[in-house]
């Protein structure tokens, strides 16, 4: 007897969500099933690699530029395709979940000129989030969304012209859709967010006069960034709309994708629109890295590792004139600060630290950067209108002054701060509350007057890995052990037991994510299992 021809949709097996059908549609189930037979395979191949290049860092302890890529950095021919108009002026660009109804109001509402919809590192994949994301955005671009809060206040859209232009960022390669298969294999969470998104809504955008425009996390090569180039083109003919439609920003948040950026431009060049400084995933992507490096490669707190320190600059400046070489927008890096309006001087040492960055980052060429909370965006567009005026970029700054070695991006030591115990403390701190409320379905967190999400739970979990590993001595003369850090840990865990929460569950998965020896290459993997 043959086997039974494989399903043509793929296949959902999950508890109900509100409307889901509109979602879920018979049509998007075959995309998503297309998407997943011809692209998975490769997405597998490039994870491999992962590793291995990981292993050869391990065992080199540097990185350097490519050598077989070296005639596309030398070409001085090429160009990314321009932007369309919608993508022109990005001064300010907003964050946050798209599966919060109120949240998306507020975003596009913000006055920013774009607005990350994010189904990544600010959002919980529940089956709830994933299904109401897509939902949210569907009704924002319908004008349905509009709704009564139950203390009576009413959330609506602004004028059409006035709204923030959607960038929607899905998962990262590396994670699974587990409610979602095809041939009983969970489709990549990448191509699930991705091909929702693009079925239900890439023409409805042109008819708005914009386009399905994503922001594309984790990279790790030119070879992944190929893929995603790969998948564009065939989206785009499989929906019946021109080439060169979709546009895409790649987040330069691992340290091995900052020695591709041309390449990574180079790829997409048909499709791509510029590059960020993605700084928090960009930290962790160097500890996780680097982690068995020594002394020679420990970060101190995260809170005193600035964009001012000189492997940072390194960073972001070569960033901005890799893109204006080839045409393509620079944007800066996040501001998380949360604006009170409950102590005013607080609020004010922390709004000059905001001004600080986004004059430095206006100054040193780049077109735009990030913020995390609406009372940030005319903080933020101030700063950038000062040095842009009405221009909508500022691409002719060509940075041919910068001069970035392969050794300046890695060159952690030339920091003088060293890791303290209040930095263990904030780091065990920061790690519990974080994935406490990342198991409750929140992926964007305020935690002591940041908006966190999973980046700065990465950062916190492999620094206490690190600093174990290598065994730093603390400022007040401690060594950091497993059992040091258990203790840290088991003090919090006593100090959050009286607020409602899985804190016995946060405090655990911490603990084995910063002190297992096999070290889980992102800790929303483990932590997947434990969402309901």
């Amino acid at each position: 007897m043959s086997a039974p021809a494989p399903s043509p949709l793929a296949v959902v097996d999950a508890p109900p969500v509100e409307r889901q059908e509109e979602v879920l549609t018979d049509a998007a189930l075959a995309f998503l099933a297309a998407l997943h037979r011809r692209f998975t395979p490769r997405r597998d191949e490039l994870l491999a690699r992962r590793a291995g290049r990981r292993a050869e860092i391990a065992r080199t302890g540097r990185l350097d530029f490519l050598t077989e890529t070296a005639g596309i950095r030398a070409d001085p021919a090429w160009r990314v395709a321009p932007a369309p108009a919608a993508l022109e002026d990005r001064r300010v660009e907003i964050t946050g979940p798209a599966d919060d109804r109120k949240m998306t109001i507020n975003a596009l509402n913000s006055g920013a000129r774009v607005w990350l919809a994010d189904f990544e590192d600010a959002s919980s994949p529940t089956w709830r989030n994933v299904v109401n994301g897509q939902l949210n955005l569907i009704d924002a671009y319908e004008r349905r969304i509009d709704f009564t809060a139950p203390e009576g206040r009413a959330y609506a859209l602004g004028p059409a012209g006035q709204l923030a232009t959607v960038v929607m960022r899905p998962r990262g390669w590396h994670l699974d859709e587990r409610h979602i298969t095809v041939d009983g294999r969970p489709v990549p969470g990448a191509l699930a967010d991705f091909g929702l998104y693009f079925l239900h809504n890439a023409k409805r955008l042109l008819g708005l006069g914009k386009g399905p425009y994503f922001y594309l996390p984790k990279t790790e090569s030119h070879l992944e960034a190929r893929l995603w180039n790969e998948v564009f083109v065939f989206a785009q003919d499989y929906v019946g709309i021109p080439r060169g439609t979709v546009r895409a920003t790649v987040l330069i948040e691992t340290i091995t994708a900052a020695y591709e950026m041309e390449e990574i431009l180079y790829e997409l060049r048909e499709h791509a629109s510029g590059l960020n400084a993605g700084r928090w995933d960009y930290l962790f992507s160097l500890i996780k890295n680097f982690r068995d490096g020594g002394q020679r490669f420990v970060l101190p707190d995260r809170n005193a590792v600035t964009m001012t320190a000189p492997f940072m600059r390194a960073y972001t400046e070569l960033l901005v004139r890799t893109c204006h070489k080839r045409g393509a927008h620079a944007i800066g890096g996040m501001a998380a600060f949360i604006p009170s309006r409950r102590d005013p001087g607080v609020n004010e040492v922390a709004l000059e630290k905001v001004r600080a960055d986004k004059n430095r980052e206006a100054g040193d060429g780049f077109d735009g950067s990030w913020v995390a909370h609406p009372d940030l965006v005319p903080v933020a567009r101030a700063c950038f209108d000062a040095v842009l005026g009405d221009r909508p970029h500022q691409k002719d700054r060509l940075r041919e002054d910068v001069r970035v070695t392969a050794d300046q991006l890695i060159a952690v030591d030339t920091l003088e701060a060293r890791p303290t115990r209040a930095g263990l403390r904030n780091a065990v701190q920061v790690g519990i509350r974080y994935i406490e409320a990342w198991l409750r379905g929140l992926g964007a967190v305020a935690i002591f007057d940041l908006m966190e999400d999973a980046a700065t739970a990465e950062i916190s979990r492999s620094q206490i890995w690190q600093w174990v590993d290598a065994g730093v001595v603390l400022d007040d003369g401690e060594k950091v052990t497993a059992q040091l850090v258990r203790e840290v840990a088991a003090g919090e865990l006593a100090a959050v037991r009286t607020e409602t929460g899985a804190w016995q569950q946060a405090h655990d998965l911490l603990l084995k994510v910063a002190l297992d020896e096999d070290y889980a290459d992102f800790l929303t993997l483990p932590a997947y299992e434990l969402l309901g």
